[in-house]
C-alpha cells in the first residue's frame, strides 16, 4: 500500500468538538502525574534511603532504557493491532495505566535503594507502554486543522497532571507527620497514593468515552497481511528508522540538547533549592526535607504555567508557525534556569521557573505539530516510538555520562549543574532554526 496523501486522512475524520478532545486527552493527566511522581519524588527518596547524589544518574537509568526499547515496539504493535471491541490504541493505554497504579502504590513501602530502582523500572515501563499509543491516538482521531489543539490538550494534561503529584507532596507535608521504618515520610506515602488512583482513573475516562476510527478495508487487508508479533514490529521499527524524514532526522538533533538539559533539571533542582535558599543538599538534614517539599510546589509552579500556556500556544503556532513558537519558548526557559540558583528566597524560586513552564508547554506539544506531518497515518504509531527514542537517547546519554561532567568539570556544585542545563536549553532552540518546515516535511514521503 502506497503511502496515502496530506489529503486522503481528512476526508474521513469528524470534526470533534473540544469537550470530545478533552475527553480523549484525560487519560493523559493520570499517565503524566505518575511521571511528575518520577520527576519530583522518586529522587529524593533515593536519598532518603542513603543514596550519594552523585549516583543519581546512574540509578535513574530505568527511563532511558525502558523507553529505548518500549516505546518503539508498544507504537509498532499498536499500529499492527485492532480489535473491533478494544480498538488500536486503547488496549495499550489500559495496560500501561495499571501497571502505573500497582507501581506507585508499592513505591514509598520499599526499604532499600534496590527495591526503588526495581520498582522506577516497573513503573516507566508502564508509562511507555501507555505514552505514545496516546500520541498516535490523537494523530488517528483528528483532522489536520485540530492537530495542534489536540496535542496542546495533551500538553495541558501534562501540566495538570504534574502539578496535582508535586503540589500533593506539598500539601501532604502540611498534614501528614512521621515516616517509614525506612525513613521515607509518609506524606510522600500520601502522594504516591493519590497516583495510584488517578492513573487507573482517568485512563479509563478516555477508554470508556472514545471511540477508535475502525480501519478501512484496504487497512485491514494490510494488516492481516503483515507479519505479526514482536519480529514483525522490529523489522517495521528498522524499515521506519531508514525511511525517516528529513525533518525528523533534524528534529533529533533539537532534542539532543533539551532533554539532556531537562534531564540535568529534574535530577539536581532539589539540590539546587537546597543550596540557594536552605544553604545545604544533606539529605539527612531537616532543611533539605522543607527543600525537597518546596520542589514540589516549583515543578507545580513551572506545570500550572504549563497548562495555562498550552492553549495560548495553539494559536500561536498557527500564526507563526510551530518553529517558532518552539525555538522562543526554549530560549525563555534557559534564562530561567540559568539564574535559577541566584534566587535567594524560595519565593523568588518561582519566578524564572515560568519560564520552563512555558518552554515545557511546548516540549509537549508542539514538535509533534511538526512531526504528524512528515509521516504517513499507517506509520503514526512506530514513527511516534521512533521521536520518543529521540528523547530517551539524551537520557541515557546523560544518565551514564553526567555523573563524570558532575564531579569533575562542574565541582559537583548543583548550581552549575543548573546552568549547564540552561545553556544546552539555548543551543537547542539555535538547532530549532535548522529545521525548514516547508522542505524537511510531508514531501519526503508523499513523493
Amino acid at each position: 500500500m502506497s503511502a496515502p496523501t496530506p489529503s486522503k486522512p481528512e476526508e474521513t475524520k469528524p470534526h470533534l468538538s473540544t469537550l470530545q478532545i478533552m475527553l480523549m486527552n484525560f487519560g493523559f493527566f493520570g499517565i503524566q502525574y505518575s511521571f511528575g511522581m518520577q520527576q519530583t519524588a522518586v529522587n529524593p527518596v533515593y536519598q532518603f534511603l542513603g543514596a550519594d547524589p552523585a549516583t543519581l544518574p546512574i540509578l535513574n537509568m530505568a527511563g532511558p532504557i525502558t523507553g529505548l526499547f518500549i516505546q518503539p515496539m508498544i507504537g509498532a504493535l499498536s499500529d499492527r493491532t485492532w480489535s473491533p471491541k478494544w480498538g488500536r490504541r486503547k488496549p495499550f493505554f489500559l495496560v500501561g495505566a495499571i501497571g502505573c497504579s500497582v507501581c506507585l502504590f508499592l513505591f514509598p513501602f520499599v526499604s532499600a535503594v534496590w527495591m526503588a530502582v526495581l520498582l522506577l523500572w516497573l513503573l516507566d515501563a508502564s508509562n511507555n507502554t501507555a505514552m505514545e499509543p496516546f500520541r498516535a491516538f490523537i494523530a488517528d482521531k483528528l483532522p489536520e486543522n485540530q492537530l495542534a489543539k489536540g496535542f496542546l490538550t495533551q500538553s495541558f494534561f501534562t501540566g495538570l497532571g504534574i502539578t496535582l503529584a508535586n503540589l500533593s507532596l506539598w500539601v501532604f507535608q502540611q498534614l501528614i507527620t512521621s515516616s517509614t521504618a525506612a525513613g521515607i515520610p509518609y506524606w510522600v506515602v500520601g502522594s504516591f497514593m493519590l497516583g495510584a488512583v488517578c492513573s487507573i482513573g482517568s485512563v479509563l475516562v478516555t477508554v470508556l468515552s472514545t471511540k477508535e476510527i475502525p480501519p478501512t478495508e484496504g487497512e485491514l487487508e494490510r494488516l492481516r497481511a503483515e507479519k505479526k508479533g514482536f519480529g514483525g514490529a522490529l523489522k517495521e521499527i528498522w524499515a521506519a528508522i531508514k525511511d525517516m524524514p528529513v525533518g525528523l532526522r533534524k528534529l533529533a538533533l533539537v532534542y539532543l540538547f533539551q532533554w539532556f538539559a531537562m534531564n540535568v533539571y529534574w535530577q539536581f533542582v532539589a539540590a539546587t533549592a537546597s543550596d540557594a535558599v536552605w544553604g545545604t543538599h544533606d539529605p539527612a538534614s531537616q532543611a533539605f526535607g522543607e527543600a525537597t517539599a518546596w520542589t514540589g510546589v516549583i515543578n507545580g509552579t513551572y506545570n500550572i504555567v504549563t497548562f495555562c500556556t498550552a492553549f495560548g500556544l495553539v494559536s500561536l503556532a498557527h500564526k507563526i508557525g510551530p518553529k517558532a513558537v518552539h525555538c522562543s519558548c526554549l530560549l525563555v526557559a534557559a534564562v530561567g534556569l540559568f539564574v535559577f540558583p541566584s534566587m535567594t528566597t524560595k519565593g523568588m524560586l518561582l519566578v524564572p521557573i515560568i519560564g520552563l513552564g512555558v518552554a515545557w508547554a511546548s516540549i509537549m506539544g508542539v514538535p509533534y505539530i511538526m512531526a504528524v506531518r512528515m509521516i504517513p497515518k499507517e506509520r503514526y504509531g512506530v514513527y511516534m516510538g521512533i521521536i520518543n527514542m529521540m528523547i530517551v537517547i539524551p537520557q541515557l546519554l546523560q544518565t551514564l555520562t553526567f555523573g563524570a561532567i558532575y564531579t569533575h568539570f562542574l565541582n559537583a556544585t548543583p548550581a552549575n549543574a543548573m546552568r549547564f542545563a540552561a545553556i544546552f536549553l539555548a543551543i537547542a532552540a539555535v538547532a530549532m532554526l535548522w529545521i525548514n518546515e516547508r522542505k524537511d516535511g510531508a514531501g519526503d514521503l508523499t513523493h
